[in-house]
Formats: structure tokens, C-alpha cells, sequence
């Protein structure tokens, strides 16, 4: 059973306590497409997409039960990626081209979330973003093409944190290894940043492993997420 969640229950630690020690649910869904109802989410360390019920398009929030977390101090660079920071023309931006990363998302993934209700809106909340919560996209082009070769959209949280959604990168063959060149380039400027850590999501992906995340129980996440709020939390 997929349980609703609302904003007022986001606002209340009682009931969210209650959430976080059922290791049995995960998923909580909401008809809520605002700007606040996504924030609220995201701060309360929940990762959100969207699917289709009957008919209607669903905002989808989850607290996974385990997370790929990535201290940026630990992160890998292979030898491939060395040799492309040291020889490759590229530049890396930040909010230049966020409807083409959200159409590099939707045309590399066949049953893609970023769509519809959802995709309008990210664009709301990146041109929208403040202190307490930022939605952006990364961008990675090719700079004697000026193609854009890799990208994701993500967002930083009240308590300074990256968080990665969805991303893409080209599958021709001559930018091969630019897509772990666009991870390790956004790794550096989120640790130049003075970020936290990088919150990459779902664990048991093999590019998370090799750039030097690592998997955590919800438990272990949230006391890592906001130690203020859920550091004491006997989960």
C-alpha cells in the first residue's frame, strides 16, 4: 500500500517520526504539484518523481530505505577521467540550458517521470529557487562544438546538501567517460561550494560505487540529513 502525505504532515515531527521507523512503506504519493508541497518534501529528506494513476499524474515521495551518499573527500577519479580533465575541451554551467538537460533526460530514459506537471514544475522552482531550498541544472558541453554533452538536474536543500534527480549523458562514442567527467566536475564545485555531502539517491548503481559513494540504512541517512532535527531519533 501506497500511503497520501500532505504539507501538514510534512510540518509535523510526530507523524514524521512515525514514517521514518516504518521500514516497511517507502513510497507516499500527493496530488500536490506546488512549489511548497516539493520543498517540504526534499528538506524532510524525501526524493520525489511522478507517475500515473487512473488517469492522473502523481507526485511520487520517497525515503528510500537505503541511499547512496557521497562524501566528497572520498571521491574516486579514474584514469580515464584524468586524462579528460587534463586534455578535453569542456566547460562545466549551471542553469544555462535547463530545458535541454530536461529533454536530454526524457529522450535517454524510455519511461521517463520528468514530464508533464512534474517537468513544469521544475522549471517553476528553478527560476524561482532561494536560500532554503535551489533546484538547478548542471550542464557539460563540449566547448569547441558548444555541444552539451552531459548533464542532471538536482537541487540543494535547507541543510546543505546536494541532491541528485536524473540525468544523461551522449552515448557517441568520442565523448565516452564525459558522463563521469560531468559527476567528478560537479563533485568539486559542490565540496568548493562548502556543501555537506552528495545525496546520489538510489544505492546499487554501479557509477555511484566507482566515483566513492557509499550505502546507508534510512536511519544512518537521517542522522547524517539534519542532525539538528533527527540526530536523537531512536529509529
Amino acid at each position: 500500500m501506497v500511503y497520501r502525505i500532505d504539507r501538514e504532515t510534512l510540518g509535523n515531527l510526530r507523524i514524521l517520526e512515525q514514517i521514518y521507523r516504518d521500514m516497511e512503506h517507502d513510497y507516499y504519493w500527493s496530488d500536490d504539484f506546488s512549489e511548497a508541497m516539493y520543498v517540504a518534501l526534499a528538506n524532510a529528506g524525501f526524493i520525489s518523481v511522478s507517475f500515473s494513476y487512473e488517469g492522473r499524474q502523481l507526485l511520487l515521495g520517497e525515503i528510500q530505505k537505503e541511499y547512496a551518499l557521497l562524501q566528497f573527500d572520498a571521491m574516486h577519479v579514474s584514469k580515464k577521467v584524468t586524462k579528460l580533465l587534463r586534455r578535453a575541451n569542456y566547460r562545466l554551467a549551471f542553469n544555462t540550458a535547463f530545458d535541454d538537460v530536461i529533454r536530454g533526460i526524457q529522450a535517454a530514459h524510455t519511461e521517463c517521470w520528468m514530464v508533464g506537471k512534474y517537468a513544469a514544475l521544475l522549471r517553476q522552482l528553478n527560476d524561482r529557487s532561494g536560500d532554503a531550498f535551489r533546484l538547478m541544472s548542471v550542464e557539460l558541453f563540449d566547448e569547441e562544438t558548444g555541444t552539451l554533452v552531459a548533464g542532471e538536474i538536482g537541487y540543494i536543500t535547507a541543510n546543505n546538501i546536494y541532491t541528485s534527480l536524473s540525468g544523461f549523458h551522449s552515448p557517441e562514442r568520442r565523448y565516452n567517460s564525459w558522463g563521469t567527467l560531468q559527476l567528478v566536475l560537479l563533485g568539486r564545485h559542490l565540496q568548493n561550494a562548502g556543501l555537506r555531502f552528495w545525496n546520489m539517491g538510489h544505492p546499487h548503481m554501479k557509477y555511484k560505487n566507482d566515483l566513492g559513494a557509499v550505502i546507508v540504512p534510512r536511519p544512518v541517512f537521517l542522522k547524517l540529513w539534519y542532525p539538528r532535527r533527527f540526530g536523537s531519533l531512536a529509529i
